[in-house]
């Protein structure tokens, strides 16, 4: 059983900075067609100050910087046991192209189900810009099958 002791317990910060080729690259991998997301003129023109991040794109960013490694790390899950049960976003403002995001989460909750069979983890995180704008709240629960 994963300790409720973490529950509440700050993870490391991830910053990442937003560049043009890695959101374009991101907008193609999902099929994003519209033309605001890889076109500079189209997104200035939508009212972004450049290409716009895709939906989604702050999740699989924090994924890429070692956060929910750091967090199985902490808590002993081994990454066959984990499933991914939900994902959920709340958009305050648009993060750009030249923008440098910082996501912070902690651990919400830990429960169970199923007598132990299953464990839920719930990662609370909130995502500013380089002027500690709220660009996104997001929560995602993890499940761990034993």
């Amino acid at each position: 059983m994963i300790d409720k002791k973490w529950i509440g317990h700050a993870l490391p910060p991830s910053e990442m900075a937003l560049d043009r080729s890695r959101l374009r690259f991101f907008a193609k991998a999902i099929g994003e067609t519209a033309p605001e997301y890889t076109d500079v003129q189209a997104a200035q023109s939508a009212g972004y100050a450049d290409l716009p991040a895709p939906p989604t794109f702050l999740f699989g960013a924090e994924l890429d910087s070692g956060a929910t490694d750091t967090l199985l790390t902490l808590l002993d899950v081994p990454i066959a046991k984990l499933l991914h049960g939900e994902q959920s976003f709340t958009y305050h403002r648009s993060a750009c192209a030249g923008d440098t995001i910082t996501v912070r989460s902690e651990i919400g909750d830990i429960y169970d189900k199923k007598n132990g069979a299953l464990e839920f983890v719930v990662k609370t995180s909130r995502a500013t810009n380089q002027k500690n704008e709220l660009v996104a709240e997001m929560r995602t629960v993890l499940v761990v099958r034993h």
